[in-house]
């Protein structure tokens, strides 16, 4: 059976259009309640900046896959759907029986998860929102993201490859999730980094999926994206509304979570090097998590002290503008994924 490719076309409009119509009322809402940056030491802005993005990327995201899932379920209550041929998920019609089949299907075997996601992602917002209003402790942050992550591994989303013990499961889950969280929240330094990079993450993650049958994690991936992409023209070139650490946490904990759904190794698609795929699609934002943690230990630094020696911070150095460093970064990080698709 194969999945109609306009499904996913419909969850990367409508969590685009989402975002965008979302973010214009966070905004306004983020200046009414004083959620916003100020302009001081190492800051370009001059004037107040909203911390909106991440409460519209959760908009863009949580409300069209609520409203599906209520209308899937919704059209099937009372009785099992009757099982599609394959004429009927195949046909290129809209939304047939058998996507329907497959939808419901899904989502009656994954609601655990899925409500687990959409709650750990709630959980890593408002996390960040009260940092960026509240200026949390480093200790008291990161004891808040190990918690949200060990909720949500411990609702099934878990790493299972090569690792034969369940108690590795949890305990490489949470640490996977707590670096990727990091590293996005310490990209997001130039207008449209941290948001860009993870637009392009989720197209990755999405296509991968789609390509392999796993629909559902692929109609996730696929809102992230444009979730992702509903909130980009706000932040970049110029930025009218930021992520904040509400958002860059969001952004990382939703990476973090699409590179774990995948199978990558299948036995119709095995790929012994199939553990290389997360680390290819996110390579950008963990060398340079890695880079600037060793700098900063090699110069005696707190790691969470933030600087300027961040890849983005040497392309200007080298000469670019920020808009162009921020470019080629996200070039970098395409072509970095592309290799993925190889075989």
């Amino acid at each position: 059976m194969t999945f109609p490719y306009n499904v996913y076309l419909a969850a990367v409009v409508g969590s685009f259009l989402t975002a965008a119509v979302a973010l214009p009322l966070w905004v306004r809402w983020c200046l009414r309640i004083g959620l916003v940056d100020d302009p001081g030491h190492r800051k370009i802005h001059d004037q107040p900046v909203p911390l909106a993005g991440g409460l519209a990327v959760m908009t863009g995201l949580a409300l069209p896959t609520l409203i599906a899932a209520l209308v899937i379920w919704g059209k099937h209550s009372g009785a099992a759907p009757p099982l599609p041929d394959a004429a009927s998920v195949d046909s290129p019609s809209g939304l047939d029986l058998g996507a329907w089949f497959l939808l419901n299907y899904g989502l009656n075997k994954r609601i655990v998860q899925l409500a687990g996601i959409l709650l750990g992602g709630l959980g890593m917002l408002l996390l960040g929102v009260w940092d960026d209003k509240t200026e949390l402790r480093p200790a008291a942050k990161f004891a808040g993201q190990a918690l949200i992550a060990a909720f949500v591994a411990a609702c099934g989303v878990r790493i299972t490859l090569f690792l034969p013990n369940p108690l590795l499961h949890y305990v490489v889950t949470i640490l996977w999730i707590l670096t990727v969280i990091n590293a996005f929240n310490f990209m997001d330094n130039m207008n449209g980094l941290c948001a860009g990079l993870g637009a392009i993450g989720a197209w990755f993650f999405a296509s991968l999926a789609a390509a392999n049958g796993q629909y559902l994690v692929a109609l996730l991936a696929f809102g992230t994206f444009g979730a992702l992409l509903g909130f980009l023209p706000y932040n970049f070139p110029q930025a009218r509304a930021f992520l904040g650490d509400a958002g860059s946490h969001l952004v990382g904990y939703l990476l973090a979570i699409l590179a774990i759904l995948p199978h990558f190794h299948t036995p119709e698609n095995p790929r012994p090097l199939a553990v290389l795929i997360p680390l290819l699609v996110l390579a950008v934002p963990l060398f340079d998590l890695a880079w600037v943690v060793l700098l900063r230990w090699r110069n005696g630094r707190p790691f969470y002290i933030g600087d300027t020696n961040h890849l983005s911070h040497r392309l200007v150095r080298l000469g670019l503008t920020r808009t162009r460093a921020v470019i080629v970064i996200w070039i970098i990080a395409a072509t970095l994924g592309a290799l993925s698709y190889l075989p």
